[in-house]
């Protein structure tokens, strides 16, 4: 086979950070190659050495054996290189045709001008030639289609600018199942074709599926370079972490929940920024020794239904309880001090002020109570030792509480902001995509944290986009799908197939079993 793209020596340094230390990697033609590492192990960054985004400090690129140097993603898109990122690049009020035509085709005074016709005939045959189902959808606004389908719209794109070689950014974080095998089916299309297909990926039993090799990067080096038939999950994730990684929870270890409820929701209803209804009539309830999960695909009324929870925003109906206690007109700083921890979904908007060094981050809504706030005062000295402590306890790295958290990779800021809430000692647990952005050893350490939680005897509820981590720590979901809740499941009983369905607002051929306490 041929070589697609060859990266030879790549280093590159942001002053005197080196995110990528003289890495290789080689792609052959026609291939599907994941790209897998712990955060900050340099593989966005690496990617975007690829696609022109960053120039390298040394090293090569060669694209289909032709020695490239990107100044830019143009640069890139000319040579044959497209670039799905994990936040797609759509404008969503904008049509199909239009997306696909913006900044390819010619730009004038009075607007974008097309040829509608010949667009069409161009995407319809592209559409049909690797199945991307989009040639009816032309004149549909983006903002209508689902995630699966704006994803397509991405391929189409880049196919339309004559891509060759494909690299995706966390290619399933906001889809179904169902979508995802849709996603797979793609890349065996592309693939048919000669195209070549690079993926970032955390999830390792994705990579095994759909890569034919796999790249291992850690702190910045190549580690290793695998075929994904002749490799194990349990060896995938050693190669990462550099030690053998505990990757399933092991249920049979919990105890079970008590029969007093901690936290009840009842018939809530949330507007969003915009003032739409975005949650209406949600009942849940969460007793104390349980987690429940929420299972959707994001944007269908989580994180209102997290905020009003939380205090971060009004409700406009129902009722918050914390052990039989309505808090719904309470503050946030009210419910944390009535025993709420509270790991938000954006942890540089909500759980962080970014220009704080990590001892003033770790007294975040704890600053007015002993033993930090003493008549006013906050007790820096107590405050140093308490982020001290998180850092020990949950590897945050670099480990300097004097540091601003901007300094610190996403991953590392997600790990503090978890470590500080579970450290406030709750009795109820509101956690939005707890692992978002760690790495799996990182992941395997907050999950243990979380069921320590619930063995505590803490009522804890878990958003997140990841399905498998729903299934692996929840004892009940609950399936989201614009604003309410569809059905509410045992842990152990919904495939991903029937909760995948559900997340879709379909329900399954065969019934999931109904738990208790909805």
């Amino acid at each position: 086979m041929d070589t697609a793209v060859s990266l030879t020596d790549i280093t590159k340094r942001f002053d005197d950070v080196v995110a990528n230390d003289e890495v290789d990697m080689r792609v052959e033609r026609g291939a599907v190659h994941a790209l897998l590492g712990e955060n900050g192990a340099g593989k966005t960054t690496l990617m975007n050495v690829l696609y022109g985004l960053y120039r390298p400090t040394a090293g090569e690129v060669y694209v289909d054996g032709d020695r490239a140097e990107f100044d830019s993603p143009q640069d890139a898109i000319a040579a044959g290189v497209g670039m799905i990122h994990q936040h797609f690049m759509l404008v969503e009020p904008m049509t199909v045709r239009e997306n696909i035509a913006l900044g390819w085709e010619p730009v004038t005074h009075g607007g974008l001008k097309t040829d509608d016709a010949r667009i069409d005939t161009e995407v319809r045959e592209l559409s049909e030639r690797y199945g991307l189902g989009l040639a009816g959808d032309l004149d549909t606004p983006v903002e209508q289609l689902s995630m699966g389908a704006r994803q397509r719209v991405e391929v189409l794109k880049a196919l339309y600018r004559g891509a060759d070689v494909f690299i995706f950014d966390e290619p399933t974080a906001v889809l179904t199942p169902q979508e995802v095998e849709e996603l797979f089916d793609i890349f065996s299309q592309l693939t048919a074709q000669d195209k070549t297909i690079i993926f970032i990926t955390h999830k390792l039993g994705e990579a095994l599926t759909a890569a034919d090799g796999i790249t291992v990067l850690r702190d910045g080096e190549r580690v290793g370079t695998v075929d994904a038939a002749g490799t194990t999950r349990e060896q995938l994730a050693e190669l990462m972490v550099g030690r053998e990684v505990l990757l399933d929870v092991d249920r049979a270890a919990r105890g079970a929940s008590g029969d007093d409820t901690r936290l009840s929701v009842s018939d809530l209803a949330v507007t969003d920024d915009r003032g739409e209804p975005a949650v209406h009539g949600v009942d849940i309830s969460v007793r104390g020794g349980e987690i429940v999960g929420i299972a959707g695909v994001d944007g269908n009324g989580q994180e209102p239904l997290v905020e009003a929870v939380t205090g971060v925003r009004d409700a406009d109906a129902g009722t918050v309880r914390f052990d039989g206690e309505a808090v719904t007109g309470l503050s946030r700083r009210e419910r944390l001090d009535r025993g709420l921890a509270h790991v938000p979904g954006d942890r540089q908007e909500q759980a962080l002020v970014m220009g704080f060094n990590l001892v003033q981050n770790a007294v975040l809504g704890s600053q007015h109570r002993p033993p930090f706030g003493r008549r006013g005062r906050i007790d820096w000295g107590a405050a140093r030792e308490h982020a001290e402590a998180v850092i020990e306890e949950y590897d945050v790295r670099p480990p300097n509480p004097d540091l601003p958290a901007r300094s610190l990779s996403g991953g590392n800021q997600q790990k503090f902001v978890v470590g500080r809430e579970l450290s406030r000692e709750p009795d109820v647990v509101v956690a939005a995509h707890p692992t978002r952005g760690v790495d799996i050893g990182s992941k395997e350490f907050i999950h243990e944290r979380l069921l320590a939680m619930r063995e505590q005897g803490a009522a804890v509820l878990v958003v997140s986009a990841s399905l498998d981590e729903v299934v692996q720590l929840s004892d009940r979901i609950a399936v989201m799908y614009e604003g309410s809740f569809v059905d509410v499941v045992p842990g152990d009983a919904a495939t991903e197939e029937q909760l995948g369905l559900l997340m879709a607002g379909e329900q399954p051929d065969e019934p999931v079993p109904t738990g208790a306490g909805r």
